[in-house]
């Protein structure tokens, strides 16, 4: 068996191919030295398999200090192949192994800049550093330092280290037989276990690799549990088992996850049928939980709304929630600075009223009105400066930006923009431009919503990995089901199933939908994606559907379905 990636977990040390590499260079800096020689040997179980080596023309001449520490002079790199020549058929050896160094970071970054100058792509090894294990395994008592030099005499090498690539290649591959035989009886066996040794990963995390032993080779969602049962952290992934055994080795470099292994206690595994079912339940655990170490998607509820208030001379008001008050609504915001510089932007083209007073039809005009009235950016309903009539006017328009109609007032903001950058006023140019973009996009989340919130019942369908079909049923923007049709099956039977076993889901207040923003977010982004169609929508099926056998035609596309649907006319 060969190991060419991190990706594999658990391989035995002796099923390990291994490619030690050295490089003898012109001096140390990737970006401005070349490689003179490459050598390197490929083992696996003790057993040397190949030997690699090749001179390399570095294009300028070697340094005269160079050519007396390691003997290489420009007189034997001259007639040999260039770097890409070399490197290609250095790559072509290696290829499906995993490369060893002695003080990687030097070979390996070489190797990666050569690549880039080559315009090639550097391959994807897992990259094992006798520096960094020997650093672990060898105090000062054994070997005055971790230099190959003296570790080879520690181990006794066959080969004595002599600043020439294939020999010091030799001779690392010595050091690291008898490093993996010291690490052997500290009960370190397999290559990821070596990796994590070498990286310093914690023997009490490595030890809770066993709690994703019993986890499913299936997508879906895990959470991470404390000893009371607390959630600690909710993830996705397509393969479950894989993903959590990778928080137990040296892949995983965030420190807060290093500190939530260290609480984990166990692992609940949830299997979903679709991607789009594990992400979903992954916003909604984490929003149901709010685990302490997620950092996205906790608080849901914090989201801001901007709505013109019920009341004869309407305002704009910031809110946490949607009433159903039959009136517009746009967001949701993720903060409250974004909701104030929609409304900010709404102010700078519509008079709307901006004092907090609630106003009747017949409020007393014994008051005096506020600067924005002096400066005409108010009509002043306040003291009879405005009737409610006159006044329903400017409301109009302030509905017809809300609900995403902005382009008479961009001509508005871009003129006035201008006109603040001729006067090299451009901080102030810049506020009015996050004012805009601010307001845009919080009319364009709620039209974009819309739609979806309406829509009582949606299926909709899209070929599968396995050449079955996905099915996802939606009811008003939250997702209500999925399965998977097996290939060739006609996915008609699957369709009702779905439809009778899917999750009944109220109908939202306007323009909220049923589900969480981000959740509504997410299949909106499934039922734009390439090959979605749709199936069925309020109950009126778009296009019939079969298997293999009975196929009759393709299933409708989503926008010709939505062209011709009214839950999904245009908002």
């Amino acid at each position: 068996m060969v190991q060419g990636t991190f990706d594999d977990l658990g391989t035995p040390l002796s099923d390990v191919t291994f490619v030690v590499v050295d490089l003898e260079t012109t001096g140390g800096s990737p970006s401005e030295c070349g490689i003179t020689e490459i050598g390197a040997v490929k083992v696996r179980g003790g057993e040397v398999l190949g030997e690699f080596q090749t001179f390399v023309n570095p294009g300028e001449p070697i340094p005269a200090f160079i050519s007396v520490l390691t003997g290489i002079t420009d007189a034997m790199v001259r007639d040999a192949p260039r770097v890409e020549t070399a490197l290609a058929s250095f790559l072509d050896f290696a290829a499906g192994t995993v490369l060893v160094a002695h003080n990687a970071g030097f070979d390996i970054g070489f190797l990666k800049a050569a690549c880039a100058r080559a315009e090639r792509e550097w391959p994807r090894f897992a990259v094992v550093d006798t520096v960094h294990l020997a650093r672990q395994l060898i105090s000062r008592d054994e070997a005055p330092n971790h230099r190959l030099a003296s570790l080879a005499r520690l181990f006794g090498a066959t080969t004595t280290p002599d600043h020439r690539a294939l020999h010091d290649a030799r001779a690392t591959v010595d050091v690291l037989h008898g490093l993996i035989a010291r690490v052997g009886s500290l009960g370190v066996h397999s290559l990821e276990e070596l990796r994590d040794y070498s990286r310093r990963v914690p023997p009490a995390t490595r030890r809770k690799r066993h709690l994703a032993d019993h986890l499913p080779e299936a997508p879906g969602v895990y959470l991470f549990k404390d000893g009371q049962g607390r959630v600690l952290y909710v993830g996705t992934s397509v393969s479950i088992r894989t993903r959590v055994r990778s928080y137990f080795t040296a892949s995983e470099q965030r420190r807060r996850m290093a500190e939530m292994v260290r609480l984990a206690e166990s692992v609940t595994p949830i299997v979903c049928e679709t991607a789009l079912e594990a992400e979903v339940r992954e916003l909604r655990l984490i929003a149901e939980h709010k685990p302490r170490y997620n950092r996205r998607s906790r608080h849901p509820e914090r989201a801001w709304w901007v709505k013109l208030t019920v009341e004869p001379f309407p305002r704009l008001s910031i809110v946490r929630k949607v009433a159903d008050d039959d009136t517009r609504y746009i967001g949701p915001f993720a903060s409250r600075g974004s909701a104030d510089d929609a409304v900010a932007a709404v102010h700078e083209i519509v008079p709307l009223r901006q004092c907090l007073d609630r106003l009747s039809a017949t409020t007393s005009r014994q008051r005096s009105a506020c600067a924005l009235a002096d400066m005409g950016r108010c009509g002043a309903p306040c003291v009879g400066g405005q009737s409610a009539q006159e006044y329903a006017e400017v409301v109009a328009e302030a509905v017809a930006l809300l609900a995403g109609d902005a382009r008479p007032a961009a001509t508005t903001w871009r003129e006035r923009m201008d006109r603040l950058a001729d006067q090299e006023r451009f901080e102030d140019a810049g506020v009015v431009r996050d004012r805009m973009l601010s307001l845009v996009r919080g009319a364009s989340r709620a039209q974009r919503l819309d739609p979806l919130s309406r829509t009582a019942e949606l299926v909709a369908a899209r070929r599968a990995d396995t050449g079955g079909w996905e099915l996802m049923c939606i009811r008003h923007g939250r997702l209500a089901g999925s399965s998977v049709s097996p290939r060739g099956a006609d996915p008609m039977p699957y369709v009702e199933a779905l439809r009778a076993s899917a999750e009944h889901v109220a109908t939202p207040l306007p323009p909220a939908t049923a589900a969480l923003p981000e959740e509504s977010e997410r299949i909106l982004r499934w039922l734009d994606a390439p090959g979605v169609r749709i199936v069925d929508i309020d109950g009126t099926w778009t296009c019939p559907v079969g298997g293999a056998t009975g196929l009759r035609h393709e299933l409708e596309p989503v926008e010709a379905s939505r062209r011709s649907t009214p839950g999904f006319r245009s908002a």
